[in-house]
């Protein structure tokens, strides 16, 4: 494989010639490095390459991965949360990518408020309307919001997620209208709360130049930086004190999101 060093400045040129192409600065655009299934070895790699945020799709994965790993990053959880791993997820995790209802946000605030966490969160919208996708829909956006302003003093709201669909590469533009709705409803959000939402979670390995474009604050990358994901086998599920309270078992939903 490519060394790791040029893979990296190859993909920052690209971040930096899409804010040229629209005056921004590509200071204000953030690699998420999404390691999902590949080892502990790959944090550190991407940390020693300069960056500073690591994804991951699974509150168990990281459970395991992230004691072998160099200290140092942040750790976002990018992949859905079922309440029944929130505690155990904030022990883990500084940022969440995939709030995605108002029932969740109060688990979380429930939770967070009892160990003395302070998570950031995000919305994650579906934007497209897929049924595959998880996420609120738009027109849940706003009373989420206000939850999350009025009712949740633990949790501080700091932006909105989405995925786009998937486009072969040289259709890639199709995604461009996806990012630029998540953009303008976060707009119009800041104007009806008189809050700031500066954070903006969109763009993938086959799409991030777009979201860019359109927004993007924080991109999530992982093939394009690390290639194909190796085959692991499941790990342990970290249901244990946690478990039960919700109501909700079974494994996490294994969603792409890099």
């Amino acid at each position: 494989m490519e060394d790791f060093g040029k893979i990296l400045e190859n993909v920052q040129a690209n971040i930096a010639a899409a804010c040229g192409r629209v005056g921004r600065d590509p200071a204000d655009v953030e690699i998420i490095a999404v390691t999902k299934t590949h080892g502990a070895e790959v944090v550190r790699e991407a940390w020693e390459g300069g960056l500073r945020i690591v994804g991951e799709n699974k509150v168990q994965e990281a459970a395991w991965k992230q004691p072998l790993s160099v200290s140092g990053p942040e750790w976002h959880l990018i992949g859905h949360l079922q309440r029944n791993k929130v505690r155990h997820a904030l022990a883990i995790f500084e940022c969440f990518h995939s709030i995605d209802s108002i029932s969740l946000l109060d688990r979380m605030e429930s939770i967070a408020a009892e160990m003395g966490k302070r998570p950031r969160v995000l919305l994650e919208v579906n934007v497209s309307g897929e049924r595959s996708k998880d996420g609120m829909s738009p027109a849940e956006v706003p009373a989420a919001v206000e939850h999350a302003l009025t009712a949740c003093p633990s949790l501080t709201l700091e932006g909105f997620m989405t995925m786009a669909p998937f486009f072969p590469h040289e259709k890639i533009e199709e995604t461009r209208p996806f990012f630029r709705r998540l953009r303008e409803m976060r707009d119009g959000m800041e104007e009806r709360f008189g809050a700031r939402f500066p954070r903006l979670s969109m763009g993938m390995s086959g799409d991030y130049t777009v979201a860019v474009e359109e927004g993007a604050t924080w991109v999530r990358l992982g093939t394009v930086l690390f290639g194909e994901r190796p085959k692991v086998k499941p790990q342990r599920a970290v249901d244990a004190g946690d478990a039960g309270e919700s109501g909700e078992g079974g494994g996490e939903f294994d969603r792409v999101l890099d």
